[in-house]
């Protein structure tokens, strides 16, 4: 599946966000290596701090269903991920991220590209 395929996805996925405060949808749609896809969306919450981003709903459902670092093989979100999220795709060793920019072309980048100087992965 290609990073534009992916971000369509997660584009489709977005419209079932729960954004009442913001209104701002989110989409993430995670690929594993075995060929599983699993969808995530933004979800908030009227504190604020406690809303979660639609890259760590996506990577929890997968976890969930078993799936481990270094077994995500790309991302598709429909922004530009924030700096925890950074945090998150990196230490789970996705090898791609892809998300469209706001000229409506799509960005690819590996984790690291995009976290430069992250923390290390524990041992």
């Amino acid at each position: 599946m290609t990073g534009e395929e992916l971000v369509a996805r997660a584009e489709a996925a977005a419209a079932a966000a729960y954004a009442p405060y913001s209104r701002y949808l989110v989409g993430a749609s995670v690929l594993t290596t075995d060929g599983r896809v699993f969808d995530g969306v933004n979800v908030e919450n009227a504190a604020y701090p406690l809303g979660i981003c639609a890259e760590k709903t996506a990577i929890g459902a997968a976890a969930t269903a078993g799936v481990r670092p270094a077994e995500i093989a790309a991302v598709g979100i429909t922004a530009s991920p924030c700096g925890g999220c950074r945090q998150w795709l990196y230490e789970w060793q996705v090898a791609r991220v892809s998300f469209r920019r706001a000229d409506g072309t799509i960005a690819e980048y590996a984790p690291a590209e995009l976290l430069p100087d992250s923390w290390d992965l524990p041992a």
